[in-house]
């Protein structure tokens, strides 16, 4: 479907002899950064590529067309020269400010997730390129989201794959077939798995190109891709659509985005005409699309004939929906398990790092160990915990020996529980979890820091204030939580409801206080302390977390005559 369609929708070049022509000449233009890793030799522009995901692996886009204009044979700047260009140069170069601010960062947002999948934002603009032409050109609002949603044709088996509602028409307004939504053209049910909220709005939605630029990105880095690599960046674009074409129109824009690129205002990109069957949103002032009609399908002459079997949605951007044969899965090479791989007790101090780290192993369908199987770790749960660098989730590729451990875990001043997940990126394998436990930071011994006996007058308050130190281990111990109350004397003593109080927020007597913390150095003073009309001898007590107690003597004393 894609070179049918695709023959429709080029500009400048009007047949397919032209079209190979001048994907040939741009390429040998570009140098090798143009050569397809999957190129076989001879390959036709729709026969499935070596090394393309099976069809069997849903498409994002459905397989809906694109747009097979071609970059101009000049690059927008030489070799190895700046991206941040002025506003100059060709109209092609040229990417809407908020698309391009999408693009860069989605980048930023995997460099900092997957910085195994190295993904370069000029894919993520090349692809946009043909499956939306920029946005439209840019038509988005202050947050990203287009003015009209952007609908590629009805997936009804009539000229495309044959996709039954799955969304009940929320993103694509159709509650019998899916359709492509977006500047990124995802099916609603390819969304529903990898949809993003990449302007943080709470929201995901795929008109917006801050959620589909992010959503496209991990959609290209799954399966521990390296896109540095020319066969997984290639895989990457194939499993986006499974057509040559496809791949090589992809390519052809991705080779001249990296040459040079220049910022143009949102809604001034170079507009694309309809794409056949979708929804053009109705241009912006000071524009003139040329919409290229889609002529009716030709009546088939030779009566009914057994209805094929159209091809399973592949990813966001189109191609053929003849059914493509798809490899035979090698078992070395498919992912069969992740599990834990003998992570110990995961416990640790308040505000202190666990000593422990979580690993996790990747097993092939015959139980050997897996490499490059991208893994995410994810803290879930009431916790402050963090990974190091304060990340709450990390995405890491297993190794020869199919292992990947998770970087330091540091536990923060919430205690209790919470669970840490590991799950294959972007995979249908169940998570393993992880429980993590943050017990209070803990003392094993406290002393008054002074001698200076207590005493006050019957009525009066006590002159010195009450200062002492806990440590654990010889250590200071600080942030140790402290329980300090008045007691009775005798063997088993409790609160003591005469003598020396202290006093709350409110001024009422309170004769014991919680929520107290030693400071940074371990030391802890308590509030002022307040003498009633009861002479004697009295005791305060104070306990840590952990178990350390200390017990002060405190005299209710008439002056003397």
């Amino acid at each position: 479907m894609a070179a049918q369609f695709g023959r429709r929708l080029r500009r400048g070049a009007t047949t397919t002899a032209v079209a190979a022509v001048a994907v040939a000449a741009l390429a040998a233009s570009q140098g090798p950064g143009a050569v397809l890793a999957s190129d076989g030799g001879g390959t036709g522009g729709d026969q499935p590529a070596a090394g393309s995901t099976s069809s069997d692996d849903p498409a994002a886009t459905g397989n809906s067309p694109y747009y097979t204009d071609l970059p101009p044979l000049v690059s927008p700047n030489k070799p190895g020269t700046s991206t941040n260009l002025p506003i100059t140069g060709s109209a092609q170069s040229g990417i809407p400010a908020s698309v391009l601010a999408a693009y860069k960062k989605a980048e930023r947002s995997l460099a900092d997730t997957d910085a195994a999948c190295r993904l370069p934002w000029q894919l993520l603009a090349a692809i946009g390129k043909v499956e939306s032409g920029q946005a439209r050109g840019g038509r988005v609002d202050a947050n990203g989201t287009t003015f009209s949603p952007i609908l590629g044709p009805v997936l009804n088996g009539q000229g495309f794959a044959m996709i039954k509602d799955t969304d009940n028409g929320a993103y694509d307004g159709d509650s019998t077939h899916d359709r492509a939504v977006g500047p990124m053209q995802f099916i609603p049910s390819t969304w529903a798995t990898w949809g993003q909220d990449g302007n943080d709005d709470g929201r995901k939605d795929p008109n917006n190109i801050y959620d589909a630029a992010l959503a496209a990105g991990r959609y290209l880095c799954a399966g521990s891709r390296d896109l540095a690599v020319a066969a997984d960046l290639d895989r990457a674009v194939l499993s986006y659509n499974h057509s040559n074409e496809y791949l090589r129109t992809v390519r052809s824009w991705f080779d001249y985005y990296k040459r040079g690129t220049h910022e143009v205002p949102d809604g001034s990109g170079v507009v694309p005409p309809p794409l056949g069957g979708g929804t053009d949103p109705s241009p912006n002032p000071g524009t003139s699309p040329t919409p290229t009609p889609t002529p009716p399908p030709k009546p088939d002459l030779k009566g009914p004939s057994k209805p094929s079997t159209p091809s399973t949605p592949s990813k966001p951007g189109g191609g053929s929906t003849s059914p493509e044969p798809a490899p035979k899965p090698n078992p070395a090479q498919t992912l069969g398990a992740v599990e834990n791989a003998g992570t110990g007790k995961l416990t640790a101090t308040a505000g202190g790092a666990f000593a422990e780290r979580i690993k996790v192993r990747a097993k092939n369908s015959l139980g050997g160990p897996l490499a490059k199987v991208s893994v995410t770790f994810t803290i879930a749960g009431d916790t402050d915990a963090r990974f190091e660098g304060g990340k709450s989730s990390v995405t890491l590729a297993t190794g020869a020996d199919g292992t990947v451990t998770a970087p330091v875990l540091h536990a923060g001043e919430k205690t209790g529980r919470f669970t840490v997940r590991a799950i294959a990126t972007g995979r249908s394998l169940p998570a393993v979890p992880y429980t993590a436990t943050v017990t209070a930071r803990q003392a094993d011994a406290i002393a008054r820091t002074g001698d200076k006996a207590l005493t006050a007058a019957p009525g009066a308050e006590f002159a010195d204030t009450v200062a002492v130190k806990a440590t654990y281990r010889g250590a200071v111990a600080s942030g140790v939580a402290v329980t300090a109350t008045m007691i009775t004397d005798g063997d088993t003593p409790v609160e003591n409801d005469k003598g020396p109080y202290f006093k709350d927020a409110d001024g009422n007597t309170v004769r014991t206080l919680t929520d107290l913390k030693t400071g940074a150095d371990g030391t802890l003073t308590l509030p002022k302390i307040y003498a009633d009309d009861t002479t004697g001898t009295y005791r305060l007590r104070l306990t840590t977390e952990g178990g350390a107690t200390v017990v002060i003597e405190l005299d209710v004393e008439a002056p003397a005559a």
